[in-house]
């Protein structure tokens, strides 16, 4: 395999979102450029920041892998464009504003929105198309009054199961807390959209360029959750390289016949970016 094709086949795409103001741009850019952004101006669209990671750092297949971070705009204007970012996607990081909790109640919503541009069909309640089910511990809601339009319940495990996405929520605004108030460990209730998903959480103040500094806590929860990312498209190509539709069909390949670093392995499936944005 060429040096290009192997650049292209090591890229994995994570779709960054959350609601408008909650700081996603200025969040991308910390964990992209390992700085803080001064004046993060409103994104329209879609933002797109590329980062390097060193996936399986410190072992000796070690090897570095592009992580694009589709930072999506969250404005309500654009909900029914905005889908288009969602194909072929790897990873999901939900953001919300540990200052504003509608913004974390909303992340339920914009994993329902993501899901069902895949046509997953895990909604049990929408709208007025029928009553809705009582809540359970797997089960969320979107609006504070059920049954009203707009209203989305559906199953969290059902939905789990149908995409096997991995998902990292992320608070930003950390240094806007008062501390007093809301004590760090008392806001991180269980039952929140991070257990639901099985999902590790980060808090962070994305003014400090210290946040995700290497070596921290934070840092490497990150790098935890890219990795795992990139193991979940890898075994993705392994299982359309056998033929297989869904990757926890099959028993990941003999490494005895194929090799650690076969082609086969390797093989591009999902659009990505040109090499040419990267530079």
């Amino acid at each position: 395999m060429g040096s290009n094709q192997k650049v292209m086949n090591n890229r994995v795409r994570i779709v960054v979102v959350g609601d408008s103001g909650v700081g996603k741009t200025s969040l991308t850019h910390l964990i992209t450029h390992n700085e803080s952004l001064i004046r993060p101006g409103w994104t329209v669209g879609c933002n797109i920041q590329v980062k390097i990671h060193p996936f399986r750092e410190g072992t000796s297949r070690e090897c570095p892998y592009f992580v694009e971070l589709f930072d999506v705009g969250g404005s309500l204007n654009h909900k029914n464009t905005r889908s288009v970012f969602y194909a072929g996607i790897d990873g999901i990081i939900l953001v919300h504003d540990l200052t504003n909790a509608k913004s974390q109640r909303q992340l339920i919503d914009w994993l329902y929105e993501i899901v069902n541009k895949e046509g997953k069909d895990t909604n049990k309640s929408n709208g007025n198309s029928m009553p809705p089910s009582p809540p359970s511990p797997l089960s969320s809601c979107s609006s504070d009054t059920p049954g009203t339009d707009g209203h989305i319940l559906f199953d969290m495990e059902e939905f789990m199961g149908a995409t096997q996405t991995p998902i990292l929520v992320m608070g930003t605004k950390l240094d806007l807390m008062d501390e007093k108030r809301h004590p760090k460990m008392g806001v991180k209730k269980p039952g929140g959209i991070a257990d639901k998903c099985g999902a590790e959480e980060i808090w962070l103040n994305c003014r400090n360029s210290r946040s995700l500094a290497a070596g921290t806590t934070d840092a490497v929860k990150l790098s935890r959750f890219f990795d795992r990312v990139i193991e979940k498209r890898k075994a993705l190509r392994a299982a359309l390289a056998f033929g297989v539709s869904s990757p926890n069909a099959v028993s990941p390949p003999d490494r005895r016949r194929f090799g650690p670093t076969s082609d086969i392995m390797e093989a591009s499936v999902l659009p990505l970016l040109d090499t040419n944005d990267l530079k």
